[in-house]
Order: C-alpha cells, then sequence, then structure tokens
C-alpha cells in the first residue's frame, strides 16, 4: 500500500439539462443523473446509489483483504446496502445504512471465522468510516459442499 495521505480526483460536468459525465484520468467516464426519487429519470446511476455502491464495493474489498490475511476459505460475497435518506430540518442526509452480506464458504469452513471477518471488513471500511448515518450489519453465512 502507497503511504497516506492518497488523493482521489474526479471530475463533473453538466449543461442545464440532460446527464452529468463524471471522470477519472484512466476510468471509463460514466453518466449520471438525479435518481426518480428526486424526480430524475431513473435508469442512471445517481449520486445516492453511488454513495451506496461505494459502500457495498469498500465492504466487499475489505472482506476480501481481511479473509487474504487470514486465509480464511470462501466462494463467494453478495453485499446489499440500503442507504436512507431523510430530511433533518433544512437538510437532508443519509442517516442510515443498512448492510446485508451473504457469504458462502466451504462445507468444513470456519462459521465464526466468518463471522467475525464480516464483522471485521465492516468495521475496517473506510468508506463507512467515512460516513455518519449508522450501520446496521446483518450476516447470512452458508456452508456449501464443494461441486463434485
Amino acid at each position: 500500500m502507497h503511504p497516506f495521505p492518497h488523493h482521489y480526483t474526479v471530475s463533473a460536468s453538466a449543461e442545464p439539462e440532460g446527464d452529468v459525465a463524471v471522470a477519472s484520468a484512466g476510468l471509463e467516464p460514466m453518466r449520471t443523473a438525479p435518481p426518480v426519487e428526486f424526480d430524475g429519470p431513473g435508469g442512471r446511476w445517481s449520486p445516492e446509489t453511488l454513495l451506496c455502491g461505494a459502500l457495498a464495493d469498500c465492504f466487499v474489498l475489505t472482506f476480501r483483504a481481511i479473509a487474504r490475511a487470514t486465509k480464511l476459505p470462501w466462494q463467494s460475497l453478495e453485499v446489499e446496502v440500503v442507504g436512507t435518506l431523510e430530511r433533518e430540518g433544512r437538510d437532508s442526509r443519509f442517516t442510515r445504512f443498512d448492510i446485508e452480506a451473504r457469504l458462502r464458504i466451504p462445507a468444513e469452513g470456519d462459521h465464526e471465522a466468518a463471522d467475525r471477518a464480516l464483522h471485521k471488513a465492516e468495521a475496517g471500511c473506510l468508506v463507512s468510516n467515512s460516513l455518519t448515518g449508522q450501520r446496521f450489519l446483518t450476516v447470512a453465512i452458508e456452508q456449501v459442499a464443494a461441486a463434485a
């Protein structure tokens, strides 16, 4: 890992109507729009979905690093994040993030170690640690036999 601090530069550009172009050096640009809840067209990433996506992605990457470091065998991880946006006074803010992690481990895998790793990933995710909304983690661990 590179020494801290790390810097991430992203640009956004738009015209009075239409999508917002979001770009960062070396990455495919993406187009975003307001979500349906803000009278947007839907069908596009929005700042709100990008934030929840960043949290889900960070959780998975943090878990992957923890599993690698602890030599925890696993087969797949699916993470769903539901962010709750509320009006508080004159401001809108995310007040809650419900994180559901569904992990598949080998039948002979250590269920308790897997559970610890999932909770450690939630606690160590830099994106979730940067948010002020409450976080609630629900885990489901399935032990599955290897395919024959």
